[in-house]
């Protein structure tokens, strides 16, 4: 039963679900349990090593694993708690969605091998706009929950050529080609590093951090995202 200072909390300060905005009760965690329930799950999870997130990768480079927790789409309520992380000037709430995902796949088999945790670094510019980096944030909520450390002295970004929103394949492949740079190889050697970004759609951005990455002897990739898209 929860204590009397967390009914009072509560009472006070009312949580909101992330995505229908509905009052959460005393149980509920992020989302209600109505738009929990209507998650679109992708189940990914149960075949990590082949799923439509990880056949991006086949035949670019040796990845693992892959998992992205949800489908999304813009413009459905999936899209809002996205938009509020990203946009709105809500940290916490991307700390929330790495925390409530991890959660969800913390009994399936998709992080006992993984040592490290490295989110997509944004430039530094765009970094200072948005005031935080939601894929950090993200990460920084799996590895509350998983006890994986979580870095971001390994892989810099070097340069921001604009959103990969609304461009094709090739158009996003190129605005972020030679955009990374390993730093710091030392702390990933030998290690299996999990490369969490917030949306995958080609797997551009993913792509070129995780080249880097292989750069550091002896690593090994896999890749987490909350979202899966498509073009």
């Amino acid at each position: 039963m929860p204590s009397f200072l967390t009914r009072l909390t509560d009472f006070l300060f009312p949580r909101e679900c992330a995505i229908c905005g509905e009052r959460l009760n005393l149980s509920e965690e992020l989302f209600c349990c109505s738009c929990n329930m209507q998650l679109p799950r992708t189940n990914y999870a149960l075949s990590p090593y082949d799923n439509p997130m990880a056949q991006l990768f086949w035949g670019r480079i040796p990845i693992e694993k892959a998992v992205g927790l949800v489908h999304y789409n813009s413009h459905t309520p999936i899209s809002k708690p996205f938009y509020d992380m990203k946009y709105h000037d809500q940290p916490d709430l991307a700390v929330e969605i790495g925390v409530f995902a991890a959660k969800d796949l913390i009994n399936t088999d998709f992080f006992n091998d993984i040592d490290i945790i490295i989110p997509v670094p944004l430039a530094r510019k765009r970094k200072s706009q948005r005031g935080y980096n939601q894929s950090e944030k993200i990460a920084f909520g799996i590895s509350h929950i998983t006890n994986i450390p979580m870095t971001t002295k390994c892989v810099k970004r070097t340069r921001y050529e604009g959103s990969q929103t609304n461009k094709n394949t090739e158009e996003r492949d190129e605005n972020v080609k030679d955009s990374f740079k390993l730093t710091k190889p030392q702390l990933i050697q030998g290690k299996h590093v999990l490369i969490v970004d917030d949306i995958v759609t080609t797997g551009a951005t993913s792509y070129y951090v995780a080249k880097e990455i292989l750069k550091a002897e002896g690593t090994k990739i896999s890749i987490m995202t909350i979202g899966v898209t498509k073009e």
